[in-house]
């Protein structure tokens, strides 16, 4: 199987400080990263019907199915070191519940964390995990 892929807003400060905890995290180097406004993220999820220039959410490409929102984001803590992976517990609390959470912080992103006017530019070391 493909390593999974995290797709993600790429000028949401929120998005980029989640993008570095993960690979500070992930010390198993599971995960490849693409921004949303991409070409790879368009031609990727064209494949699943997902058009991400109407997506506020974070998305997780793992095998075969994507995952969005809440389950994306719980989904990639079960992969990350210490006690992250714990967080997926609250996968047992029903999707609508989870992701209405989700909704709140992610309308509100760009007014509580920023926005930058361009994708965050990984370091040289870093390269490697971006489509």
């Amino acid at each position: 199987m493909e390593q999974p892929v995290i797709f993600f807003d790429g000028v949401c400060n929120l998005c980029n400080a989640s993008v570095q905890f993960v690979i500070e995290h992930d010390v198993k180097n599971q995960f490849h990263f693409s921004a949303l406004q991409g070409d790879y993220a368009k031609e990727i999820l064209a494949k699943f019907n997902v058009n991400p220039e109407k997506l506020n959410t974070i998305l997780l490409l793992e095998g075969d199915k994507v995952y969005t929102k809440s389950s994306a984001a719980l989904r990639i803590a079960k992969k990350l070191n210490g006690f992250i992976p714990v967080l997926s517990l609250f996968l047992i609390v029903p999707k609508f519940i989870r992701d209405w959470f989700y909704d709140i912080i992610a309308k509100n992103r760009y007014r509580w964390w920023g926005k930058e006017e361009s994708c965050w530019v990984p370091t040289p070391e870093l390269k490697s995990k971006f489509y």
